[in-house]
């Protein structure tokens, strides 16, 4: 009977690995942990994470859609659509403020340089 090879090599992956695989900033990896929402490890003073770990993460920051959350394309498009405005409606005319050194002139009455 021949002996299969066995690894009990356990694998640590650094933040900046984890952050990679998740596609986050390796800020964000650190300071969930710091903050204890996340699995991991503590080696060599600083932070290692197993594929366990990792597989953890994605698990707890999963979000399931519930049957009262799905709406319908079409439902969700007609709730964006903004109300057309009437084009035989009165618009307001705007006018330009005039700038600030022109405003301050006019204030003290000296005329300005242009």
């Amino acid at each position: 009977m021949a002996a299969e090879p066995v690894s009990n090599e356990l694998i640590f992956y650094l933040p900046r690995d984890v952050a990679r695989i998740l596609k986050c900033s390796e800020w964000w990896v650190k300071e969930q942990a710091r903050r204890r929402r996340i699995p991991f490890c503590w080696v060599g003073g600083g932070y290692r994470f197993t594929p366990d770990h990792i597989a953890e993460i994605a698990r707890l920051f999963e979000h399931k859609a519930t049957p009262a959350e799905v709406i319908p394309i079409e439902a969700h498009r007609a709730q964006r659509k903004r109300p057309r405005r009437d084009p035989s409606a009165p618009t307001a005319q705007l006018t330009a403020r005039p700038p600030p050194r022109a405003r301050h002139a006019q204030d003290t009455g000296k005329p300005t340089d242009t």
